[in-house]
């Protein structure tokens, strides 16, 4: 797939690239997908939900009445979980969400989400670039002028830029990453992706190593 580099200002530079179609023209796995997808979101749960049981209910331990000819149900104490304020029965304990993938199901899913952004011709490529200082203004008119859309574009660097970064912290549809932290759920959580040229070519050596 050949498509054509842009500079900032949203105008044709006349250079042009190919992306790779082991990256960005395979036949995508949605369950590779899903199962990537649901490991990121899996491993980025704190685990620290808890709930109090009747062991750890702070009511007195006395019994409620006699255990027999009451006229009603037995009940031993007021931490019981039938009674208000009383324990919590099967209630949330602290634990690890993780699990784990292997590489080459990651590296698959990830491939076949960038292969269906390039079906739906939602990634543009624009040249490499330096912001001298973070200015969110400017970042903004790039993104419009590369017509990215205004909902949830992906912009990748190919290298860490603070002053990119700085710059579209406060868009709330722009979230700018480098092309080591590209995962498939960024992938398939934006509707059109914006790579700085270069990270295309990283993309490709990484299929080979």
């Amino acid at each position: 797939m050949e498509l054509k580099v842009l500079k900032i200002d949203g105008t044709e530079s006349g250079k042009t690239v190919v992306l790779d179609d082991q990256v960005f023209g395979i036949e995508p796995n949605d369950h590779a997908i899903y199962l990537d997808v649901v490991q990121y979101l899996a491993n980025k749960r704190q685990g620290t939900a808890k709930s109090k049981d009747r062991s750890e209910i702070a009511y007195s331990t006395k019994k409620l009445g006699r255990q027999k000819g009451g006229g009603g149900a037995r009940h031993g104490s007021l931490k019981a979980n039938i009674f208000v304020g009383g324990g919590r029965v099967f209630g949330p304990k602290p634990r690890d969400y993780r699990t784990k993938l292997n590489k080459k199901v990651k590296q698959l899913a990830r491939f076949s989400a960038l292969s269906y952004k390039a079906q739906d011709n939602a990634i543009k490529v624009v040249e490499p670039f330096k912001m001298d200082a973070p200015k969110t203004k400017e970042f903004l008119g790039i993104i419009k002028a590369l017509k990215a859309g205004d909902r949830k574009v992906l912009f990748v660097l190919p290298e860490n830029s603070d002053n990119i970064y700085l710059s579209s912290r406060n868009l709330p549809e722009v979230k700018v990453i480098t092309v080591d932290e590209l995962n498939t759920y960024n992938i398939m959580n934006s509707y059109s992706l914006v790579f700085v040229d270069g990270v295309q070519d990283i993309l490709s050596q990484r299929v080979k190593s």
